[in-house]
């Protein structure tokens, strides 16, 4: 079985044209059975004129799929002069006229195939009538033709079926290569927002410790003890998480992963940042409670990307940090006392919460605010703080169990 099936797939994955010569080739070995069989001394002879006008008869196959009807109406001309000039053997089954049938069957339009068929029984008629005249000879030609013609159509029914089935694959295929693709590119770009927020604190903060340690060596030694100790913290806990968002891309790696910092990790963000000289409150308002991990780490970062531009731009002496706990949505408030978008370069607009970005530090950092906001539902709005002072980023997330991934 094995080797029968092998031999049918190479069939059908030859050109067309070699389908059809080795068809031709097959129904020209058949023809050839009553000239090579003895004959009884009563019949006719199977001379080589006969054996030539029953070749000419199969040959138009090869052009069978160019030209079916041509093809069929060849055919039937040959065989009605064989009949009519010729005296030499018959054959059991018209076998080129039924391929040719088949081949109208599968392959030309209804118009075509209704015309054809119409003289198919006419031509039938006429040559049983011109051979032996009986019912049996007319009922059993008609059904081998009939035959012929239904199988043709069964064929044209699979092969629409297998063209839309590999059709629908090759869609499928497409679309799975480009969700793939968007999803690689929706990772990237999270990846990508992880690793600004981390570097862009972590290196705020060093600065801001290194800077401060040559003046505070001189005046207060021990402060600038405190500010390496500071800095040598800042350094590994940002080595950590980036390991941490980097190792999912390491398939190789089986180390354990801590999960993405969250809302009970800002205790310690916020130790860091009043290290650099900075005075932070924190306050958390509302029904505190417990929230998915992803909100709790988009919390962080929104947090952790607010300090990170006052240290940097506002020059502020105080921020605060409020969490305010709704029954549907969560607000966090960053609100510093510094100069101001007007002039420590973040830019924003109070209105519609799209922070332009106008200066050196305003670019990426309120832009991913505004995208970890709008992938939980929410808002965001950067600008001017109470009264006109310092600089106010307040992000408004859906927390509701109910609303969350909708």
């Amino acid at each position: 079985m094995p080797v029968w099936g092998d031999l049918a797939g190479a069939v059908r994955r030859a050109d067309p044209r070699a389908q059809d010569l080795g068809l031709t080739l097959l129904v020209q070995l058949a023809v050839t059975m009553p000239f090579v069989v003895p004959r009884a001394a009563d019949l006719p002879p199977a001379d080589w004129a006969a054996y030539a006008v029953t070749t000419l008869g199969v040959l138009p196959l090869v052009w069978r799929r160019r030209s079916p009807v041509g093809v069929l109406v060849a055919i039937l001309a040959v065989g009605g002069v064989y009949n009519l000039a010729v005296d030499g053997p018959g054959q059991p089954i018209p076998y080129a006229g039924l391929i040719a049938f088949y081949t109208v069957a599968l392959l030309c339009p209804p118009r075509v195939r209704l015309a054809v068929g119409a003289l198919a029984v006419v031509t039938v008629a006429v040559s049983v009538g011109w051979n032996t005249g009986s019912a049996r000879e007319l009922l059993f030609t008609l059904f081998v033709s009939g035959a012929a013609y239904a199988l043709g159509r069964l064929q044209h029914t699979r092969q629409a079926y297998t063209a839309a089935v590999e059709d629908r694959a090759a869609q499928l295929e497409r679309a799975n290569r480009i969700e793939a693709e968007q999803a690689a590119a929706r990772e990237r770009a999270r990846i990508a927002r992880e690793m600004h927020d981390v570097l862009s604190h972590a290196v705020s903060i060093m600065i801001v410790q290194a800077e401060a340690g040559p003046v505070a060596v001189r005046r207060a030694p021990e402060r600038a003890e405190a500010a390496f100790d500071a800095i040598a913290e800042t350094g590994r806990d940002a080595m950590a998480q980036l390991r941490t968002m980097l190792g999912v891309l390491r398939t190789d790696d089986a180390s354990p992963r801590r999960p993405q910092p969250g809302i009970a990790e800002l205790a310690e963000l916020l130790e860091r940042v009043r290290a650099s000289g900075l005075t932070v409150s924190y306050e958390r308002t509302g029904a505190v409670r417990a929230l998915p991990a992803a909100l709790e780490a988009t919390v962080h970062r929104v947090v952790q990307e607010a300090l990170t531009n006052v240290v940097k731009h506002a020059g502020a002496a105080r921020v605060t940090v409020t969490l305010e706990y709704g029954p549907r949505m969560l607000g966090v408030t960053v609100v510093d006392d510094g100069r101001g978008p007007a002039r420590d370069g973040r830019g924003g607009r109070s209105d519609d919460g799209a922070g332009g970005g106008g200066g050196a530090g305003g670019g990426h950092g309120l832009i991913g605010i505004r995208e970890r906001a709008a992938a939980h539902g929410g808002t965001a709005r950067c600008g001017p703080g109470p009264a006109g002072r310092g600089f106010e980023v307040h992000v408004s997330l859906v927390a509701s169990p109910l609303e969350v991934g909708n």
